[in-house]
């Protein structure tokens, strides 16, 4: 049967794409930032999963305000970037994998998840970022990708409680696939940050940082939080972190966090990378 080895959290700002593309890696503002990857791609490159689940939030170029799906769930064979005018590379085609998509889709659909079932989408950065952080150079081609996007723009968003429902869902469906693959799970997306407003450019680091603790140790006390408590705690956008908890509600059973980089600001945002190995499925 199929198998969640792991899940990954990480930023997946555009101004990421930007620095690599121009060779900022090591530079003073980026380096503290870049240099938490290697420990990362070093354990994606041992373990080899298949499949890649990537939880992001589509920032307008396939969703925009006219059509904002709360979940959806891609079930093509590839999927394709497009321009979203922030400046940053275009990447090649991602591989998708329709087979486990579509068991999922059809499983979350009778546990009571009324999914937006994507035939066809583009992804933004939401996606790309985090695949070109994990291989850089765009090296991702080897391994399939399954997105799952939540809505964290548009009001009436999902809340916490729901996300990690969501995500424990996801973990199960997986869990009955019959084909025996590797599965890693990503959950993307900024901690603590506001792009605009009177309060733009909040950080609550004691937040974060207490964030990524729950997420190994007590990741039902995030379930506690309504979307409007993120947004008062951790500024306009923080509730991505609904994405990080679908992430966490995926690994059912006992995780072991291998490693762990918080640095802020990075692009006016909290940027929390942390690896966590799913060390006890529950049965």
């Amino acid at each position: 049967m199929a198998n969640i080895i792991g899940g990954i959290t990480t930023s997946h700002i555009p101004a990421i794409a930007n620095a690599m593309a121009n060779g900022l890696e090591e530079t003073p503002y980026w380096k503290p930032f870049f240099d938490g990857y290697p420990p990362v791609r070093d354990w994606l490159n041992e373990k080899k999963p298949d499949v890649i689940i990537l939880f992001y939030n589509d920032h307008g170029l396939e969703f925009f305000i006219d059509k904002k799906p709360t979940f959806a769930i891609g079930v093509a064979d590839e999927y394709h970037n497009a321009d979203e005018g922030w400046g940053i590379p275009t990447i090649p085609p991602v591989t998708g994998e329709s087979d486990l998509s579509w068991h999922i889709a059809n499983s979350l659909v009778e546990d009571g998840f009324d999914m937006t079932i994507c035939q066809e989408m583009k992804v933004d950065h939401g996606l790309t970022v985090p695949l070109n952080l994990m291989w850089p150079g765009y090296n991702y081609g080897h391994v399939k990708v399954i997105p799952v996007c939540i809505n964290c723009e548009q009001h009436p968003m999902p809340q916490p409680k729901r996300t990690y429902a969501l995500g424990q869902a996801i973990g199960r469906a997986v869990a009955s696939f019959d084909q025996d693959l590797k599965v890693a799970v990503f959950g993307t997306g900024g901690m603590s940050h506001q792009l605009d407003g009177e309060r733009a450019g909040i950080i609550n680091r004691e937040f974060d940082i207490d964030c990524l603790d729950k997420l190994v140790s007590d990741p039902e006390a995030l379930t506690k939080y309504s979307n409007l408590d993120l947004v008062e705690i951790a500024g306009a956008q923080g509730v991505e972190l609904n994405m990080l908890i679908a992430m966490r509600g995926t690994l059912i059973g006992e995780v072991k966090e291998l490693h762990r980089n918080y640095h802020a600001p990075i692009s006016n945002t909290g940027s929390g990378l942390m690896l966590l190995e799913h060390t006890m499925p529950k049965k």
